[in-house]
């Protein structure tokens, strides 16, 4: 019920709205040190109401920074490719679920995640702890477990519109916290 009133605030959005917010937030984003600094880093292209990426996927790769981004596999692991701009992505039509823009080039291998400085994981809400609500499909979950098994640290960043940024969200044993969230307001930092 929790996600999906998010989503019907999200929904709300004009295209207006949501494309003003999608520069602000790559602005924040890309002074944002843990992306600053960061050689690699695994990001996400963002989808209909969602916080857009676009305008920082661009901006990061122009700077020379790696960019991965994911590829949707059948049991909602994710395997990883490279970013080299716009047109190197493709749409693709995963059965029962929704089409998503994934880079066309060689896929990485799941573990590819690993060597990224920082990742920037989809939500829609974070909390006063840095507690990341997700869509609910446990993909990400899978990341943050394979970054935790291989002791791997790197920052882990949320972009999000400032409703979704709350006080408290409800949590279960899998969940790990962020350290960061943007939002067109400014940056907060989790401990």
């Amino acid at each position: 019920m929790l996600r999906r009133d998010f989503l019907a605030v999200r929904s709300g959005l004009t295209e207006d709205d949501a494309r003003k917010a999608a520069a602000v937030l790559a602005d924040r984003a890309l002074d944002l040190p843990e992306l600053a600094d960061a050689r690699t880093v695994a990001a996400y292209v963002s989808m209909g109401s969602e916080p857009g990426t676009h305008a920082l996927l661009d901006a990061l790769h122009a700077r020379g920074t790696r960019v991965l981004l994911p590829v949707l596999l059948p049991d909602n692991d994710l395997d990883w490719g490279a970013y080299d701009g716009p047109g190197s992505l493709v749409r693709v039509q995963h059965p029962g679920k929704i089409d998503l823009l994934e880079p066309s080039g060689a896929r990485l291998g799941p573990d590819a995640v690993l060597a990224a400085d920082a990742v920037l994981l989809p939500g829609l809400a974070v909390d006063a702890r840095g507690m990341r609500l997700g869509r609910g499909g446990g993909s990400y979950d899978r990341v943050l477990s394979r970054l935790e098994r291989a002791a791997a640290h790197p920052a882990l960043v949320v972009l999000l519109y400032d409703s979704e940024v709350v006080a408290h969200l409800p949590e279960e044993a899998h969940d790990r916290p962020v350290h960061a969230v943007v939002a067109p307001s400014g940056a907060r930092r989790f401990r």
